[in-house]
């Protein structure tokens, strides 16, 4: 399941007020699920185009792995999955002895599974009220809090697009000392188009071209706020998305021998946990396996930041670009989580306002010190939010140049 984030940010000032000084600004996150960053290359988006005239373009590089949950999750706190514990849409803990996934509310609801402290709870602590609409972990008592306002996944009626953004607004509208100052909110398209047609397909163009309009119409009606003129409107996402089809496919059983596993979990990456005595047979035959990267708990790439987390196995399996590794071959078109250095797993970022430069494109190179890396989200809201951050993974310096 891929996931594309839009952010929005609204300011009061014209220029970024320094932590320790609380802001009058207002900032909206907005988040398209599986919005890759070339779709608007691909696709008639004439929003996402005028917006990097108007502010700013990138694109935005997720965590590994580059999926749903972990990344929104990352977003949030500026943390890399391996730091703040969603390794996985679904993986084992090892601490609870009970497995999590995004679709079993005993797991998806225990706070224990979430580390690290998500920006509504950072700001605040700081007095700054929040607004969130279904971005992950905002519907769980993370530190024993919530976002001042916020919405259950699992509440019905569960709210459609155009809910989502009439909330954006009603929250933006409040009286002023209710007003929250950061909203963030989550669309989960064009991720499911992407899945099921493939990234590149007539289904996902229109997705993506309505997800456009929605966010063009969603701007016009913040702009037309008496503080309209005072919002920074960022778009981003969690991930991209990659053609897949069942010719690339691995199956576990055909390369694993069951009597050496105790358990294996999740995909895009897999975790395995060997049986005492078999880790290094395992690693030794999967090593050999074409189109998969294995690695032994602790020795994934620095540069992947995963891989030293307890709710993860002995081997960490990641498939090669477009390749499958599971039971059975998906009946998806289009698939997520694999290395998010891989330029269809990135996603495409827009922001305008008061905040930020105009016109500007900020440059892409690879490493450390890339344009933009998601974990940098954390700390420029910190900063125009004029609170102060956690300690986090993330870098203000690296996502600094986008600001004015």
């Amino acid at each position: 399941m891929r996931k594309f984030v839009l952010w929005v940010v609204a300011t009061a000032a014209a220029t970024v007020c320094l932590s320790g000084c609380k802001s009058e600004n207002y900032t909206v996150i907005i988040s398209l699920d599986g919005n890759r960053w070339d779709y608007p290359e691909y696709y008639e988006m004439p929003f996402f185009d005028s917006l990097a005239t108007v502010g700013v373009k990138a694109r935005m590089e997720p965590s590994f792995p580059s999926s749903t949950f972990p990344n929104h999750y990352t977003m949030a706190t500026g943390l890399v999955p391996d730091h703040h514990g969603l390794v996985n849409n679904s993986f084992w803990n090892p601490d609870t002895q009970h497995g999590y996934s995004i679709r079993d509310n005993e797991s998806r609801f225990d706070p224990r599974y979430y580390l690290g402290e998500p920006i509504w709870i950072t700001a605040q602590k700081q007095g700054v009220k929040c607004g969130v609409v279904y971005w992950v972990g905002s519907d769980i008592a993370i530190k024993g809090e919530y976002p001042t306002y916020y919405r259950n996944w699992n509440e019905e009626p569960h709210w459609n697009f155009a809910q989502r953004c009439d909330e954006v607004i009603r929250l933006l509208s409040l009286p002023e000392d209710e007003r929250p100052r950061l909203v963030m909110a989550y669309f989960d398209e064009p991720d499911h188009q992407g899945h099921v047609h493939g990234p590149i397909s007539p289904e996902t163009k229109v997705m993506a071209e309505k997800m456009d309009s929605l966010m063009h119409n969603l701007y016009l009606r913040i702009k037309a706020l008496p503080h309209g003129s005072k919002v920074n409107f960022i778009l981003a996402g969690d991930h991209g998305m990659e053609e897949i089809s069942p010719e690339r496919f691995i199956g576990w059983k055909d390369v694993v021998p069951q009597e050496w596993v105790e358990r294996i979990v999740g995909n895009l990456p897999t975790s395995i946990w060997a049986k005492e005595g078999y880790a290094d047979s395992l690693y030794n035959k999967l090593s050999g396996v074409e189109h998969l990267n294995v690695w032994r708990h602790g020795e994934v790439p620095e540069e992947l930041c995963y891989g030293t987390s307890n709710r993860l196995g002995d081997i960490i399996v990641s498939p090669e670009l477009g390749w499958q590794f599971n039971f059975a071959p998906g009946k998806n078109h289009g698939a997520h989580g694999f290395d998010s250095r891989e330029i269809d797993m990135m996603v495409a970022f827009r922001a305008v306002g008061p905040d930020f430069k105009t016109g500007y494109e900020a440059p892409y190179t690879e490493g450390e010190n890339s344009a933009f890396h998601n974990t940098d989200l954390y700390p420029m809201l910190c900063k125009l939010l004029g609170v102060k951050p956690e300690k986090v993974d993330g870098k203000l310096e690296r996502i600094q140049k986008i600001l004015k």
